[in-house]
Parts: C-alpha cells; sequence; structure tokens
C-alpha cells in the first residue's frame, strides 16, 4: 500500500508534541468570574443549580475574591440582589446600593483585581424586567436615563468597566455619555451588544432573584433565528462608545461569535452562560461525561471561535487546572 508523504499523526503522537503545535491556547488572563452579592453578613448560599457559586454577603464576597485573585483571574462581573425592589429599580443606582457596597469592598480588599459591574434594572425592579414599565409595555427611552444613573453609581464606587446588559436601544451612548460629563471618561463599556432571548438563562434567574414577573424579554433581547442582525448591534454599540462587545450566550452561538470576530477588529467577549454550566454540572454528576474534560473543551470551543475574553462560572475550575499544567 502507497501512504501518502504528510502523515498528520506525526504530530499527534505525545502530549509534548501536541502542546507545540496547538492552534488555540486557553490563558487564565481569558477568564472574568461571574459573582452574585447580597445584603446581610456571613451569608454564602449556594445556588441550586450552579455547584461551587454562591449568593455572597459583602463580607463574604471579600473573602471569594481575595481566592480568585490568588488564582490569577484578572477580572469579577458582579451581579446585585437588593434587599426591596421597586418599579423603577431604585436601588441600583442608589449610592448605597449592594454592588457600589460591593465595588467599595472589592477595591479596598484587592485593588488589583478588575471590577465589571452588570448595569441593568432587571435584579432591581419589582417585576423584573430591564427596563421602566408602562402599561404593561418595557419602555425603552425612559429606561436610558435610569441605567446611565446606574452607571454613574458604579464608576463613583469604583467600577473598572460598566456592563449593560439590558439591550435597549442607545443605552452605550446614553451611558457613554452621562460617564464623561461626570468625569468617568476612562471608565470602559463592555457591552452585551449580541444578547440573545434564550433558554439557557434559567439557573442565572434562579441565583440573581431576576425572572419576569409577567411576559418575557422577547421584544427586547434578540431572536435567537437571526445572525445579520447580531452585527447590526454590534456596530451600533461600537458607534456608541463601547469598548469591548460580548456576545451571549456562547455555545449555542458560537458562529455569531466566529462573525462578530471575523467583521470587527475590537476586544470580543463571550459569555458561557449559567445553562451551559448547569448542563454540564448535571450531566457529570450522573457519571454521564468527564466534567473536566467538557469544561476544557467548551472553553477552548469559546476562544477558537473568537473570544478574547469569556465570562464563565467554570473560571475558578479552569484557573486551577491552568496551575496544575505549568
Amino acid at each position: 500500500m502507497h501512504f501518502p508523504m504528510r502523515r498528520p499523526r506525526r504530530l499527534r503522537r505525545s502530549e509534548t508534541i501536541r502542546r507545540m503545535v496547538r492552534e488555540t491556547v486557553l490563558q487564565v488572563d481569558d477568564l472574568i468570574m461571574p459573582l452574585f452579592v447580597v445584603h446581610g453578613r456571613g451569608i454564602r448560599r449556594e445556588i441550586p443549580p450552579m455547584p461551587g457559586n454562591y449568593q455572597l454577603s459583602v463580607d463574604q464576597l471579600t473573602r471569594e475574591v481575595k481566592e480568585i485573585a490568588a488564582l490569577r483571574i484578572p477580572a469579577v462581573l458582579l451581579f446585585g440582589i437588593p434587599e426591596r425592589k421597586d418599579a423603577h429599580g431604585s436601588q441600583a443606582y442608589a449610592k448605597d446600593g449592594i454592588i457600589q457596597q460591593a465595588v467599595r469592598a472589592i477595591k479596598d480588599s484587592v485593588s488589583d483585581l478588575l471590577v465589571i459591574t452588570d448595569t441593568c434594572l432587571c435584579e432591581y425592579t419589582s417585576h423584573g424586567h430591564c427596563g421602566v414599565v408602562e402599561e404593561g409595555v418595557v419602555t425603552n427611552d425612559p429606561t436610558l436615563e435610569l441605567l446611565a444613573k446606574t452607571a454613574v453609581a458604579q464608576a463613583e464606587a469604583g467600577a473598572d468597566i460598566v456592563a449593560p446588559s439590558d439591550m435597549m436601544d442607545g443605552r452605550v451612548g446614553a451611558i457613554r455619555e452621562a460617564l464623561s460629563s461626570s468625569g468617568f471618561e476612562e471608565v470602559a463599556i463592555m457591552s452585551y451588544a449580541a444578547k440573545y432571548a434564550s433558554g439557557f438563562y434559567g439557573p442565572f434567574r434562579m441565583a440573581a432573584e431576576s425572572a419576569p414577573q409577567f411576559g418575557d424579554r422577547r421584544s427586547y433581547q434578540m431572536d435567537p433565528a437571526n445572525a445579520a442582525e447580531a452585527l447590526r448591534e454590534v456596530a451600533m454599540d461600537l458607534e456608541e462608545g463601547a469598548d469591548i462587545i460580548m456576545v451571549k450566550p456562547a455555545l449555542a452561538y458560537l458562529d455569531i461569535l466566529w462573525r462578530v470576530r471575523t467583521e470587527f477588529d475590537v476586544p470580543v467577549a463571550a459569555y458561557n452562560v449559567s445553562g451551559e454550566f448547569a448542563m454540564v454540572k448535571a450531566a457529570a454528576r450522573l457519571g454521564w461525561l468527564e466534567e473536566e474534560q467538557v469544561m476544557w473543551e467548551i472553553l477552548t470551543a469559546i476562544k477558537r471561535a473568537g473570544a478574547d475574553l469569556i465570562l464563565t462560572y467554570f473560571a475558578k475550575d479552569a484557573a486551577r487546572l491552568l496551575r496544575q499544567r505549568e
């Protein structure tokens, strides 16, 4: 039998040679760890569908971020659960709001950890939607003022990056203008530019206590069937002043991530969301798959598709594995 001169298996013979010719390399600097903050003291309440992730009071949060920093994870993304909610989500932009308290505590505890704040209203509104509701409709323009106030309050507390996740039209421009006029020109915006109305958010809504009390979010989050629309959304957010753009979720939208990466020469983030995380954890508990291998495969796929930054609940697990491989 005549074999071809080129044999790809020559470069697969050992772990060392596989490592040397590997095209996509995941690093700890790619990772961002999402965290959930609540009022109180001594609270470390595990989130049932997201094993290893917790609702944390501020005192427990400072312990958590020290561990995260020790693992060399460079950044965290904060979500807050307030003590009380109202129709306009006023605790989102209150000077003593839970996120503002959390940011100050982190900066006092681990000053060089990058703090990203979720800039949205859904965790803070009594109706669970991301904007102002009038006569049963989530309104766009009245919401922009509240999102801008929230971003400024987070910047005043010390946030390095604000991350609007609401998908209201024009919110990046409104936030950029408010930050600049308040003296926070250097605070960056990481926009959830292509955020889809996905079924993968269920565990997150339990963690953040942010499920809509009526209807759903399909009137403002993107239709999962649309791809070209994502490119238009990204272009608009960049024009309005976004510094980093995000695709969410990641796994079911790797094609979108690749198209965004190809089209735009800016930092691109992807959110490996709660449902994607929970499925792996549940299957691993049942012995249906090997968790570490699947985690690594998923994170590598997200980076291979074009993500510079990966928001993932696997961040600590991945960082530990990377340390073992050093």
